[in-house]
């Protein structure tokens, strides 16, 4: 099938390509260009530790030529089953001048699901960071056949069928000090079509598809990020994204092209206190981190109460006000200018502290942000630009540019892009970056690309005047109640974020029913000190959640967010639940987003009770 009369068509503007044949060699020119500088920085022994792009090399060079000694053949693949760290990113780098391709998989996936990324993969090697992710392999070996050797990072060797990364390094150094050209050779032998990369959609249904990306993908985007000026090489960026997904991957590749330094911590739960002390100057982000770093600051102005809490509430009505004004190209009233230079000052500035003080901008992906959220940094004078790709376009495809931005737009092309609305609003995508397709899927794969080789995303969209892309919906989230309204949850989910500090997750449900319900998450964060206020501390979660101050609270929100909704759109009935979702309940993605169909089976007979009557 092809698609024919499409409108509107968006093109990025051209690139000159004089990007090297492969991820491995632009890695290598990076380190004879840039030797002696910065190239990577992580936490140790209660502080940051640092290698240059020279001492990077020299490291990747050894665990290269020790895969090269283990037996790896061009093109074989290669698992890593570890977090965000510093030997995730040599080792990657590794596996890609040995001449292998790399298999990502999260810490989080289980036992049986290792199993099938590594067998489907046909991995003969896996890293595996820790014991227990050494135990998910011992459990299923059985099932690995093809896997001739597992290296550790932490966990305990057994000396046969697992090694330690220290074993790997000396069997390269052994190998070099035979043939010191090895590893060169494996890298000059890649092609730019050759595999780098093989990254399993952790999807909502059914098992995981391999998408298949060559260096060319990886290496156009590190080109276009080079090309645009978007990242400078005297940058500093954070890195905790997973780098089993394709949105931590593709900064890598934005660093190899740009040459800029990376302070790299995968713990979530350290993003805050990471970036006050290593102020970088970017970070990319999933929209829940901005949501949580948004009700943290709000909460935390809230608790203060009295003049300070007045103070941060006018400072942000007059920082929104001064920002629509500039942004829709109106004038700011000299009063309303004195007034946000002095919350500047009071205000802004401090909460620009909480992030470092340096940052020049965000990039959010992975899921939509809320226009509200985004409007809110940026009034701080955080600008948090919005992007747009999924894994089969090797994770950028349309992004904000630091000087041609709409807020609540995802942005415009990136060069040599094209994007197109297809069917249904469905956006259609077609570029260099495409994928080569899902491995070992020819039906899924000429099902996802089309003869003319437009991707089909599954998601909806809309082009404007400016040519300025925006995420509308999803068309597998679409539902139509029984009064036959169609309904885009994202949308009405997002929104009640944005107003409510207090909410991890808001899920809205109503296939064939006669109206909207919602289950709500409270963030356990966030709700600590909202419980101290209304007569709750040291109260358990599950017991905050089934409180009637909760009930009440909740309720006010839901309400504020009816009165901005279409009748058939407003939240009828809903319920708080008694945890927040979780990776490791399969309730959310490893990148943080919601997989609503486990939501639903999980409670269905609250979404039962929700509906009846």
């Amino acid at each position: 099938m092809t698609d024919t009369a499409m409108t509107p068509h968006l093109t990025g503007n051209a690139i000159i390509d004089n990007r090297p044949p492969s991820v491995a060699a632009q890695f290598r020119e990076r380190v004879a260009t840039s030797g002696g500088r910065e190239a990577f920085r992580w936490p140790a022994d209660g502080g940051w530790q640092s290698a240059t792009w020279a001492q990077a090399g020299a490291a990747v060079d050894e665990l290269a030529a020790g895969l090269l000694a283990l037996g790896l053949e061009p093109g074989q693949r290669v698992g890593i089953l570890a977090g965000t760290r510093y030997e995730w990113i040599t080792s990657d780098l590794a596996v890609m001048c040995a001449g292998g391709a790399t298999t990502t998989v999260y810490p989080s996936t289980n036992a049986e699901d290792v199993a099938f990324i590594l067998s489907d993969s046909g991995s003969v090697m896996v890293f595996a960071e820790n014991d227990a992710q050494l135990a998910k392999l011992r459990e299923r070996r059985d099932e690995l056949s093809a896997v001739t050797k597992v290296i550790t990072f932490d966990g305990e060797a057994d000396g046969d069928w697992v090694i330690g990364l220290t074993d790997l390094a000396a069997a390269g150094r052994a190998l070099l000090a035979e043939r010191a050209d090895a590893v060169q050779e494996a890298t000059d032998a890649l092609a730019p079509s050759d595999l780098a990369t093989l990254i399993y959609t952790s999807g909502t249904t059914g098992k995981p598809k391999g998408v298949r990306l060559t260096h060319a993908s990886w290496t156009y985007e590190g080109a276009v990020m080079q090309s645009m000026g978007l990242i400078r090489d005297d940058d500093l960026q954070f890195l905790w994204l997973p780098l089993a997904h394709s949105f931590g991957k593709v900064l890598l590749t934005a660093q190899l092209a740009c040459g800029f330094a990376t302070a790299v911590d995968g713990r979530v739960d350290k993003i805050m206190e990471n970036m006050a002390v290593i102020q970088p100057t970017f970070m990319g982000a999933a929209p829940r981190i901005f949501e949580k770093a948004h009700a943290k600051v709000v909460t935390t102005s809230t608790a203060a109460g009295g003049v300070k809490q007045k103070i941060f509430e006018r400072a942000f009505a007059v920082g929104l006000e001064v920002d629509r004004r500039r942004l829709e190209g109106r004038s700011v009233p000299p009063q309303l200018k004195l007034q946000h230079a002095l919350f500047d000052r009071l205000v802004f500035a401090k909460v620009r502290e909480v992030f470092g003080g340096r940052i020049r901008y965000f990039i959010s992906g992975a899921a939509p942000l809320n226009r509200e959220i985004g409007e809110w940094f940026h009034a701080a004078g955080l600008l948090i630009l919005e992007g747009y790709g999924l894994t089969e376009t090797a994770a950028g495809a349309v992004v904000n540019r630091p000087d041609d931005y709409r807020l609540g737009t995802v942005g415009k092309p990136l060069p040599g892009v094209e994007i197109t609305i297809g069917e249904q609003n469905e956006i259609l995508i077609k570029g260099p970056n495409v994928m080569a397709g899902y491995h070992n899927l020819p039906e899924a794969t000429a099902e996802a690309i089309n003869a003319d080789g437009w991707f089909h995303t599954g998601d909806q969209g809309s082009i404007d005047a400016d040519g300025f892309l925006s995420i509308t919906g999803r068309t597998k989230d679409l539902f139509k109640t029984s009064g036959g309204k169609y309904i885009a949850p994202s949308a009405i989910e997002a929104s009640f974020k944005a107003l409510c500090p207090y909410a991890s997750q808001f899920q809205v449900f109503g296939h064939a029913q006669k109206y909207c319900v919602a289950l709500i998450a409270l963030d356990p964060e966030g709700i600590v000190g909202w419980a101290k206020e209304h007569g709750l501390d040291g109260t358990s979660y599950a017991e905050i959640a089934g409180s009637p101050q909760a009930q009440e609270m909740i309720a006010g929100y839901v309400e504020q967010l009816n009165s901005k909704l279409n009748r058939w759109e407003t939240i009828k009935k809903w319920a708080i639940l008694d945890h927040d979702l979780t990776i490791e309940s399969g309730e959310l993605t490893p990148s943080l987003k919601v997989k609503r169909n486990v939501v639903e089976d999980h409670h269905r007979a609250m979404l039962d009770e929700l509906f009846a009557g």
